[in-house]
């Protein structure tokens, strides 16, 4: 099991480097002093393997957004922390492959199964912004929009967000839930 996680983690590594298309399963193999063979033992596929990043990446979202389902407390805080969790993973080793595993031309079965994967974390989302509405710590929106605009909001930190930053992944992540929980509206 470990040595199936260093192989996940040096793929995500090196597809985050040099993209899943310019990385070759000889390379993952050299990176990591084993033989291509040696590969094929812990995955079957350099597909596989990407699914395999994007499920370890996903399963870190999934783990704080349970956490933050069954936390007590105001929904609107639960969801500000789960948002401050987003964050660090989507810029974290395995962001990239949660990122742009879609859009690597995979076959079809994978990107339905991808797709899935994310249709289920945004109706989690929806399910924390939701229950604010309810619980009457968020006034009342759109749920759908608002978890779109917070995920995409965090999910483009993947694109431009640079380890030597000045401003860390959650404190990034305030700074956007201020927005969203103060909006942009001016002195009356």
């Amino acid at each position: 099991a470990l040595k199936r996680e260093a192989v996940i983690l040096a793929a995500a590594r090196a597809f985050s480097h040099r993209g899943y298309h310019n990385t070759s399963l000889d390379d993952l193999a050299a990176s990591l002093e084993v033989t291509k063979p040696t590969l094929y033992l812990y995955v079957p596929s350099k597909e596989a393997i990407l699914f395999e990043c994007f499920r370890a990446g996903l399963a870190q979202i999934q783990g704080t957004l349970g956490e933050c389902e069954r936390a007590e407390g105001p929904a609107r805080e639960r969801l500000f922390a789960f948002i401050r969790s987003y964050a660090g993973a989507i810029v974290g080793d395995f962001g990239w492959c949660m990122l742009r595993a879609e859009d690597q031309h995979l076959g079809t079965a994978m990107s339905r199964r991808i797709k899935a994967l994310k249709a289920g974390i945004d109706r989690r989302m929806r399910g924390l912004i939701e229950a604010g509405v309810a619980d009457g710590s968020i006034r009342p929106c759109d749920a759908r929009m608002t978890a779109f605009a917070l995920a995409g909001a965090l999910n483009w930190m993947g694109h431009w967000y640079r380890e030597d930053a000045s401003l860390k992944p959650h404190e990034i992540a305030d700074k956007f839930i201020d927005v969203f929980n103060r909006g942009l509206k001016g002195r009356d």
